[in-house]
């Protein structure tokens, strides 16, 4: 099982859904980084739970970093955070431990660690173990912060609705880091959550669009065959549990316009180059160009949903019928943009600590 990404920083995931702790640990950061421990906990209450349009469980994730932070700053050494697992309720999961719950992981566990998985609530491939992710991503989006390097996310489409467009993006993104339901138009709120929970009061689930920005980045970041910043990117967004597809500033629809339209025509203000357009995200060549890297996921729905389907019993092999219980979102996509940030923000800090070295993110 590997658990780690990056290369000059790295983040390695550990823990289970229903085990005592989940945890990141992150190697490589530069020492003398200011933990910012409020900043932190401002994005793990944003993946939190949120009303009816969320799972019923409700954890604290009250983290304590054990090592590589002294007297309120980095030390060098690796960077490690636990996170309690207080509200469980393995009990629910008891009937199902050998019925393969329709687009879950059980039955490929089942095949890659022959039986000796932790089955309670998805055990290492539940989507609890984000909230690892999200606190290992505050540290670095912190970081990034203080370099002018700012990421932001919104809910682009759900359910059928869809947000405005990013318009002014530094204001956009500001706005957008203080939302727990986020998206830019304020009427699109309401009616998304609403047929989230028409889908919820039918026992079903929703999915949803994610849409990026990221200002800030130098140009030159990246590389032109094996680590292009894309590929960097689309590693790390592919993690996310519920992720099904990625795309970079037009994606697919450039593969519908002449080179005359999806070319980004280059000129100079204030000495700097700019394009007049930005349908390839901010990066040519697998390298930034200095515009917005824009880019954005496709999340499915929630898979887990309380409606009767047909599914197998991968240790007798013969047919069933799984009706779930315990406790599930009816839609993942406004905890997940957060979880987006935070996965974003890590290769960033990797891809910039390439480029420039370690010390970078400090000096």
């Amino acid at each position: 099982m590997k658990n780690t990404f990056g290369s000059s920083v790295a983040v390695t995931l550990f823990g289970e859904s229903h085990g005592e702790f989940i945890g990141a640990t992150i190697d490589g950061l530069a020492p003398g980084i200011e933990i910012q421990t409020e900043y932190i906990t401002h994005m793990l209450t944003l993946r939190r739970p949120a009303g009816k349009i969320s799972t019923p469980r409700q954890e604290k994730d009250e983290y304590k970093i054990v090592s590589g932070v002294m007297n309120g700053k980095t030390t060098g050494a690796p960077l490690t955070i636990l996170i309690p697992n207080d509200n469980v309720k393995s009990s629910d999961y008891a009937q199902m431990q050998t019925l393969a719950r329709p687009s879950h992981a059980d039955y490929t566990a089942e095949c890659k660690y022959h039986g000796y998985q932790d089955l309670r609530g998805g055990g290492h491939f539940s989507g609890r173990i984000t909230a690892a992710l999200v606190a290992a991503g505050a540290i670095c989006k912190a970081a990034l912060e203080e370099k002018d390097i700012y990421i932001g996310t919104h809910i682009k489409r759900c359910a059928g609705i869809s947000d405005r467009e990013f318009a002014d993006i530094p204001s956009d993104i500001k706005d957008l880091n203080t939302k727990t339901f986020a998206v830019l138009d304020e009427e699109r709120n309401e009616k998304m959550q609403e047929e989230i929970l028409a889908a919820a009061s039918e026992g079903d689930s929703v999915g949803g669009i994610l849409e990026t920005a990221i200002i800030g980045m130098p140009p030159g970041v990246g590389e032109p065959w094996f680590d292009p910043l894309e590929s960097m990117l689309s590693h790390m967004l592919f993690a996310i549990p519920a992720v099904k597809g990625v795309e970079f500033g037009a994606g697919f629809s450039i593969a519908e316009m002449k080179g005359s339209k999806a070319n980004d025509p280059f000129y100079m203000e204030k000495g700097r180059v700019m394009t007049g357009t930005n349908n390839n995200g901010g990066i040519n060549g697998g390298i930034t160009n200095g515009m917005p890297v824009i880019f954005r996921t496709a999340i499915k729905p929630t898979p887990t949903i309380f409606k009767p389907q047909n599914t197998v019993d991968f240790r007798s092999m013969k047919d069933s019928v799984l009706t779930p219980k315990g406790r599930h979102d009816p839609a993942i996509v406004h905890r997940a943009r957060v979880v987006q940030d935070a996965a974003a923000a890590i290769v960033l800090c990797d891809a910039l600590a390439l480029r420039y070295g370690t010390d970078w993110l400090k000096s």
